[in-house]
C-alpha cells in the first residue's frame, strides 16, 4: 500500500450497487477508504460538506448524470480530481467528459488494477501542486498557493488537469514543450489512449485564449506546444 492509498479518502459515485461494491470492495482492500453515492445528486450533497481527494464518478446515471455533476461541481469551484467511468467510448463521448471537468476517463469493462493506479496518480498529483509563487505569462497569471488562475482580471475555471497542463507550458514559457513531455509529466508510465491530451489541449485552448483578443497558446505541428505572449512566439 502506498502513500496516496493509505492517507486517501475517495467518493464513489455508482448508481449499480453490485458495480459499486465490487469497485468500493476492491477499493478498501487496496487501502483507500471510501464513500460513496447512489446518484449526483447525494454526490453533490456529500461534496458540499466533505472533502475527498478523488472523485470516482460514473458518466450514465438517472436525474443528474456525470457529465451534470462534473459541471455544476467546476462552476462552483471544487478542484477535486475526477475520474469519470462509463461504457461509451467515442471521441465525441470523451470530449465531453474533458469539457465538463473530468481529469481521466476509464472504459468500462476495466482492470481494477487500472482503476487503483490511475487513482493513485490523479492523488499524487494533485497533492503535488500545491508550491509557492504566482507564475505570470503576458496577462495570464496562475498562483499554485491557491490554484486561481486569472487573465486580464478574469478568473478562469479551469480542471484540475488543465491546471496541470498550464502549469507545465507557463513554466517553460516561452520555450516548445513537447507532446510527449506533457503526456510524461501528467500520466508518466499510465498513458491514455491517443485523443486524450489532444482534448485537455482543447478545452485548455478554449479556457484561457478564445474569449480574449489575443492568443497566448501556440501549437508547433508535430513537435508540441509553447505558451508565449505573441510577440515572443
Amino acid at each position: 500500500m502506498n502513500e496516496e492509498q493509505a492517507n486517501a479518502t475517495i467518493l464513489l459515485v455508482e448508481d449499480h450497487d453490485d458495480l459499486a461494491a465490487t469497485i468500493g470492495g476492491y477499493m478498501e482492500n487496496s487501502g483507500f477508504a471510501m464513500d460513496y453515492a447512489a446518484d449526483g445528486s447525494i454526490a453533490l450533497n456529500l461534496l458540499e460538506e466533505h472533502h475527498y481527494d478523488l472523485i470516482v464518478l460514473d458518466l450514465m446515471m438517472p436525474k443528474v448524470d456525470g457529465i451534470k455533476v462534473c459541471k455544476r461541481l467546476r462552476d462552483r469551484g471544487d478542484s477535486t480530481p475526477i475520474l469519470m467511468l462509463t461504457a461509451r467510448d467515442s471521441l465525441d463521448d470523451k470530449l465531453e467528459g474533458f469539457d465538463s471537468g473530468a481529469d481521466d476517463y476509464l472504459v468500462k469493462p476495466f482492470e481494477m488494477d487500472e482503476l487503483i493506479a490511475r487513482a493513485s496518480a490523479l492523488i499524487r498529483r494533485a497533492r503535488g501542486e500545491v508550491s509557492d509563487g504566482a507564475i505570470k505569462v503576458g496577462d495570464l497569471v496562475f498562483d499554485p498557493r491557491t490554484m486561481r488562475v486569472e487573465r486580464q482580471g478574469q478568473r478562469l475555471n479551469l480542471s484540475p488537469t488543465s491546471i496541470r497542463i498550464l502549469r507545465v507550458l507557463m513554466r517553460e514559457s516561452p520555450r516548445l514543450v513537447s507532446r510527449e513531455q506533457i503526456e510524461n509529466e501528467l500520466w508518466g508510465d499510465m498513458l491514455p489512449d491517443s485523443d486524450t491530451l489532444r482534448s485537455h489541449m482543447y478545452n485548455l485552448r478554449k479556457s484561457i485564449d478564445r474569449p480574449f483578443e489575443s492568443k497566448l497558446l501556440h501549437t508547433v505541428q508535430g513537435m508540441g506546444f509553447k505558451l508565449a505572449h505573441p510577440d515572443d512566439a
